[in-house]
């Protein structure tokens, strides 16, 4: 994958390939890449014209989808969690997590229900009514995975889940991520400053300098 943004080459041909089930780490200093990777692989954004470029994810080659496809593959296959939790205000812990599930075009009845399964396992089946501004930030954070992972996705992209969180809970959602890939299989590929997170994962990827430095 190589990225161009006018003159600039922030990606120089990153060749990797992932495992279904794996967790994975990529960690590097500021402008090494780190989440204009994650933004390719999770289709956010398309990776620079390069005759060596694929990107295939559960063999389906992405370069091959039409806008309509990608968003749906994007919804269905792919899960997304950010530093800042990015939850709608106006909208209740559930209604926040159904959303993604409400855009795949599941019933009302079916997308509560797996909501509420979701948030029951992340600890929050008590706060499913409240709004975001009435929770502290490790239950929005909590709120942001459940909706990343409502259409169980094969794949989650986390960039900084944790940054924006204290210690404690940031150590509770680091564990949470294995217990979630030891129950639903999901595969998590996470960009981290954190060095505990990224030593806990099965193998941590360095970036520098638009390269992948070491497997």
């Amino acid at each position: 994958l190589h990225k161009h943004y006018g003159q600039l080459h922030v990606l120089k041909g990153v060749n990797l390939n992932i495992k279904q089930g794996e967790i994975v780490s990529i960690v590097g200093a500021s402008g090494a890449g780190k989440t204009t990777l994650l933004q390719l692989l999770g289709t956010l954004d398309k990776p620079s014209k390069h005759e060596m470029t694929k990107l295939e994810i559960n063999k389906v080659n992405i370069a091959s989808l039409s806008d309509n496809l990608l968003s749906k593959f994007r919804n269905e296959q792919l899960g997304f969690i950010f530093q800042f939790h990015q939850l709608l205000p106006e909208f209740t812990a559930l209604e926040n997590v159904c959303i993604p599930a409400y855009i795949k075009g599941t019933s009302k009845e079916n997308a509560e229900l797996k909501g509420l399964e979701l948030l029951e396992f992340l600890g929050l089946k008590d706060r499913i009514n409240n709004k975001p501004n009435e929770l502290s930030g490790g239950e929005q954070q909590r709120v942001a995975v459940a909706r990343a992972l409502i259409n169980n996705p094969s794949i989650v992209f986390a960039d900084e889940p944790s940054g924006n969180l204290d210690k404690k809970s940031a150590k509770q959602l680091h564990k949470l991520f294995f217990e979630l890939r030891d129950r639903f299989g999901q595969t998590f590929v996470i960009v981290t400053h954190n060095n505990e997170l990224a030593d806990m994962a099965d193998r941590k990827i360095i970036m520098s300098d638009g390269l992948v430095k070491l497997l």
